[in-house]
């Protein structure tokens, strides 16, 4: 499997293991196997005439409810991600995680670009498809099949054969997909040392994930053990913008400790 090294400002190499295309393509199967199990379900079991009856309702009124059923399968792989961590049910299942190219948690940004992008990777052939058939070329079912086999390809071609096994969705969000079920587990590198009477200070680190507190440990102790205050300073701003806390320390050594400390105290027992 290929491996993606990143290197914090004082050289400490942490390196991840990314996912390859038949992970990918296991996990998309699974998310695809759900989204037609939800559409059986709308389309066997709910009753598409019943909005009929429903007051003065017109055609266009009945139609934008049909299409309100359907929303969860249109925005499932965007609100997955965001509300699983960077998962979707596929990657859950297959052990695969999104991530920035820097190791934290993508933005927001990061998994709407991922997920609207996903029209050129996955779906490029409706697009395609609209603009041949536009043409009133003969054989057009021909054309469709080749369009919808290209169009669907693209993402997989992309991952195939992209250094680190991006989509095209990926490279503009700056994000990877890794394989989180390594042979060094992540508590064995971020475990830290607490008393039974500690008390936390900052409930906000919930919002970090193991790989991100991995990194804030390798990049701190390198710095404290060099007295790189300006990383230091760098690591703290970017902590409190990944979890949207404020510091009640003075030290910036003391509140990147302190959030470590709360981390694991948080994290320990889950």
């Amino acid at each position: 499997m290929k491996r993606l090294q990143i290197k914090t400002a004082q050289n400490v190499n942490i390196n991840f293991t990314l996912a390859n295309v038949g992970q990918r393509l296991l996990a998309f199967v699974v998310d695809n196997i759900l989204k037609f199990a939800y559409f059986y379900f709308a389309v066997h079991f709910l009753n598409f005439g019943m909005f009929e009856g429903i007051g003065r309702l017109d055609g266009w009124s009945i139609k934008a409810l049909d299409i309100i059923i359907f929303l969860p399968i249109t925005f499932y792989s965007l609100y997955t991600e965001v509300l699983l961590d960077g998962q979707t049910i596929g990657k859950k299942i297959m052990q695969l995680k999104v991530i920035d190219i820097d190791g934290f948690k993508p933005s927001i940004t990061d998994f709407v670009i991922r997920w609207f992008l996903r029209i050129i990777d996955f779906n490029l052939f409706i697009l395609l498809f609209i603009y041949i058939a536009s043409l009133g070329l003969p054989n057009q079912e021909a054309w469709f099949f080749l369009l919808f086999f290209f169009g669907k390809m693209v993402g997989f071609f992309l991952i195939l054969f992209t250094n680190n096994n991006q989509r095209f969705g990926d490279i503009i969000a700056n994000t990877v997909v890794i394989y989180i079920k390594d042979d060094v587990k992540f508590s064995e590198t971020i475990l830290e040392e607490l008393s039974a009477k500690y008390v936390p200070t900052y409930p906000g680190v919930i919002k970090l994930s193991d790989n991100d507190a991995r990194i804030i440990k390798n990049t701190f102790q390198s710095a404290r053990k060099f007295n790189d205050y300006k990383t230091l300073i760098k690591l703290r701003s970017k902590i409190q913008e990944v979890t949207e806390i404020k510091s009640v320390h003075k030290s910036d050594k003391e509140f990147i400790d302190t959030v470590l400390k709360d981390y694991n105290f948080y994290t320990q027992d889950m």
